[in-house]
Parts: C-alpha cells; sequence; structure tokens
C-alpha cells in the first residue's frame, strides 16, 4: 500500500519547449482519490496547515520523495499537517497543477521547470533544492548499432518532445555531425519521442533501435536485450548533472516558509538515508512504486537494481548544469534564450543544511 494518500491526476499530452509555443497551454486532469494512508499526522500543524501537497513522478528519478513518504519521512517533519501525494506522469501537466494551486510543491526535471519559470516570466515557481543526479543512458540494439559512431539512418526514441532527455539527445547527436530537425525529429537519426510506458514494447518489437532515456526505462530496455553504449554521466563535467529539481509555488513559498523548510528538512534526511541504508531505501522504493495509485508494479531485481544504483541523490541542485540544459535547448531550437535569474531561492536549504551540519550550496548566479 502507498505511503500517503494520493490524488492522481491524469495528464494529456504535454506542451514541448518550442520557440513560439511558451505562452501555450493544453493540459487535461482528472483527480483520482486513494484513502491509503502508511502514517498518520501527528502533533501540532506546521504553519497552521492541514496538509501539504506534493508532486513527483513514479519512476526511479524520483527515489527522495518516493523514499521519504515510504519511510514516513515527510510526515514526520509536518507533524499534524498530513502530508498528500500526487503522482503526475509529465513535467508541464505538474507545472500545471501548481500553477492552479493544486499541489504547493513538487519533484520534477529542469526543462520543465525551466519552461515554467520562463512562461510565468518569473512568477510561478523557484527551484528550492537538487534531488537526483544521473541516470539517464543511451540504450541500443546491439544487432543494429554496434557504437557511437554507428547511428546514421537509425531511429532512437527519447520521453517526449522538447523533455530534458529530448535536448540533451539532439545536442549530442548536433555535437556529433549528425543533422536533425528538433520539431520533426527526422534527419541523419531519426528522434521518435515515445513515452516512456511504450518504449520497451516498441524496443522489443523493433520499431525503434535505441533510446536516450532515464531509469528505470534504461535497464528495463537492458533486461529486454538492449545495451547501453552511453552513460550520460560521461558528457558531463564530474559526472554530475541535475535530472531532479524540487520546486515550490511562490505563493506558498511566501505564505507557508515553515512548511516548505519542513518538506526540505525532510528531502535532506531522506537522501542521508539512501546513502546510509541504499538496500533498505531500494527496497522502500520498489515498495512505493508498487502501489496502485503510483506505478502499480514493483520493479523485478534485473530491473530495480541497476536503475536504483544508476540514481545519484543530491541535495545540491546542480545549479550551473541546468544553466548549460537551458543553453543545448536553446542551441537546438527549441527555446528561446531564457532568463533564469531568480529561479532559485536556496535560503531554507541552506538553513536545513547548516542544521545538518553540512556546507551550503550554490546557485551558480541564478538565484533571487
Amino acid at each position: 500500500m502507498s505511503a500517503v494518500r494520493y490524488r492522481l491526476l491524469a495528464a494529456a499530452v504535454s506542451v514541448p519547449l518550442l520557440v513560439g509555443a511558451l505562452g501555450a497551454c493544453g493540459y487535461g486532469s482528472e483527480a483520482k482519490q486513494d484513502t491509503a494512508t502508511r502514517i498518520a499526522p501527528k502533533g501540532p500543524k506546521t504553519d497552521g496547515l492541514d496538509k501539504v501537497r506534493i508532486g513527483f513522478f513514479g519512476n526511479t528519478t524520483h527515489a527522495t520523495p518516493l523514499v521519504g513518504l515510504q519511510k514516513g519521512l515527510f510526515q514526520k517533519e509536518l507533524g499534524g499537517t498530513k502530508v498528500e501525494g500526487t503522482p503526475f506522469n509529465a513535467g508541464p501537466a505538474e507545472i500545471e497543477a501548481l500553477n492552479s494551486n493544486a499541489i504547493d510543491i513538487g519533484w520534477i526535471g529542469p526543462s520543465p521547470a525551466i519552461n515554467g519559470y520562463v512562461k510565468s516570466h518569473g512568477t510561478s515557481l523557484k527551484i528550492i533544492s537538487g534531488s537526483a543526479s544521473g541516470g539517464v543512458s543511451l540504450v541500443v540494439n546491439p544487432k543494429k548499432i554496434k557504437s557511437l559512431d554507428d547511428l546514421k539512418g537509425k531511429k532512437i526514441a527519447t520521453p517526449q518532445l522538447g523533455n530534458t532527455q529530448d535536448v540533451a539527445l539532439l545536442n549530442f547527436l548536433a555535437g556529433k555531425g549528425y543533422k536533425v530537425d528538433a520539431t520533426t525529429g527526422k534527419g541523419d537519426v531519426t528522434v521518435q519521442r515515445t513515452d516512456n510506458k511504450v518504449t520497451p514494447t516498441a524496443f522489443e518489437q523493433g520499431s525503434i533501435d535505441g533510446a536516450w532515456v532515464p531509469e528505470p526505462t534504461a535497464s528495463k530496455l537492458v533486461a529486454a536485450g538492449g545495451k547501453t553504449i552511453l552513460d550520460e554521466k560521461k558528457l558531463w563535467k564530474d559526472g554530475k548533472f541535475v535530472i531532479t529539481n524540487m520546486i515550490v509555488s511562490q505563493k506558498f513559498l511566501k505564505e507557508h516558509p515553515k512548511a516548505v523548510e519542513a518538506v526540505l528538512r525532510a528531502s535532506v534526511k531522506t537522501n542521508a538515508f539512501i546513502r546510509s541504508h541504499p538496500e533498505e531505501a531500494k527496497k522502500a522504493l520498489n515498495d512505493e512504486l508498487a502501489a496502485p495509485d503510483v506505478a502499480g508494479k514493483a520493479l523485478p531485481g534485473n530491473v530495480i537494481d541497476p536503475a536504483f544504483k544508476n540514481i545519484d541523490v543530491t541535495d545540491d541542485p546542480l545549479a550551473a548544469t541546468l544553466q548549460e540544459e537551458a543553453d543545448h535547448a536553446v542551441k537546438a531550437g527549441l527555446l528561446k534564450k531564457p532568463d533564469l535569474k531568480g529561479i532559485y531561492d536556496l535560503t531554507l536549504l541552506n538553513k536545513v543544511l547548516k542544521s545538518e551540519g553540512k556546507p551550503p550550496v550554490d546557485d551558480a548566479g541564478l538565484g533571487s
């Protein structure tokens, strides 16, 4: 059973980071209630709130919220204020939920965070913490692709037009000299946008030759006979790049800083738990994924083991890599050059880190 009561918002296909489409909308949502509650609220309410609503994805790159919910760490820090979780299938749907006051805090990838900030002209959200680094690979059919120099004429899947992995693949292909139209995905290499839930089947059926995808999809492809020919960590300094951020509604941050601080404390403590108790954390992650309102099914050992190992949880938002990822999107023609000044507010995170005896983290000049 799930660690918390979930409201499942089923999202329509998201609007990509396209030039001229940054102001577009088009998200659909439908709520589904689940009464499962593992740890009850106890003690005084934080900031006088009845509940704090958090959003996340049901995959291993969101280990922090999933493990924290399963182990009751968020509920413990919030005391008598109930933590209510909402799983999402797409980043833009989570941004829309944040903007419409359906959630207060969320875990999300860098591209939708950038998109949400830019579309609102810097008024909708703040990135307040890191969460995960890494966990993205290029996995291919070894019978069709032998090396990174053998991609011409092949079909490579990414999760979504303009999403974080899509931008990364387009940037990589450009660096290798391949010509690809960013919008259509057609060119020397065909970039085929495919939902992560569909990618393993498409791979097994041979309709794609490989995929640039996050965990656990990458490990699912390996389990199906694929071969990892590139771990994206190898493309980044020190092997670190942001894959999951923690964001908050600016309105909620202003009105309820104590609640935000409580959630940040739980996040920092969860990441410490994951690092110090990896096997227990992996089990908690898989238990939470098995909840019917999250992923609905636990991952088999040959998937969860490598998927969990490939993720590095981090409190540091790795802000410099966010700017670099935005630059890649601009270069690909998927985004107008954004002004990201003010996208971060790490004040409360650094307060929590100091209380835990940890060093502060840096916003790379993109703070308020």
